[in-house]
């Protein structure tokens, strides 16, 4: 009898430690994922912002430096979502694309300001329809940032939290998943500045 019970109790450890496995593989999945959702979104933004700057260049032919800081900035966050995309969980390529999304917003700010001194490029209809695409394209990948941040917010409590932390390491699942922030809180504060 107290043999069957033993067992019973070693059944029931044996299937909890089981649900906390699948449950840490269930929520690194979704972080995974959740990534996936950004990189689509970045992709097809950084798809459109050539097609912004080339049409811009017809008409902004001394305002190069801006152009080229689009582009260059455009290059170095597309070579860190790729690194992200080879190892979503690694945090510091995670950082370092933030990062570089950071720059680029701030590049993108810049030509923004830039095109509101030329009325017949902000009129260009191939113009407007980069941009309503572009401007669609950032709430896109805000939501998608969301989703991804919200899905390694709830991985990382689960691992945290008594008793998976007691497992997780064990299962292969020792490091946090990084939140993908690229807005500089501070510089977001301050207006761009441009100079003619």
């Amino acid at each position: 009898m107290e043999f069957l019970i033993f067992l019973a109790i070693l059944a029931a450890l044996v299937f909890w430690g089981v649900a906390i496995y699948n449950r840490l593989v269930t929520l690194k999945n979704r972080v995974t994922n959740g990534f996936a959702q950004i990189e689509v979104q970045l992709k097809r933004r950084y798809d459109l912002i050539p097609n912004l700057v080339e049409t811009a260049k017809a008409y902004m032919a001394h305002e190069r430096d801006t152009l080229e800081a689009v582009i260059s900035a455009r290059n170095q966050a597309m070579a860190g979502l790729e690194a992200v995309a080879k190892d979503p969980t690694n945090a510091k390529a995670i950082a370092e694309l933030g990062s570089a999304e950071g720059a680029l917003g701030s590049a993108l700010g810049r030509l923004n300001v830039v095109v509101e001194a030329y009325p017949d490029l902000k009129a260009n209809e191939n113009m407007m329809q980069l941009s309503e695409e572009l401007t669609s394209t950032e709430n896109r990948v805000a939501f998608a940032r969301q989703a991804y941040n919200d899905q390694a917010t709830e991985y990382n409590i689960y691992k945290q939290t008594f008793p998976p932390v007691i497992f997780a390491n064990m299962f292969g699942h020792s490091e946090d998943a990084a939140l993908l922030e690229y807005e500089d809180r501070e510089a977001m504060q301050e207006a761009p500045k441009v100079s003619f």
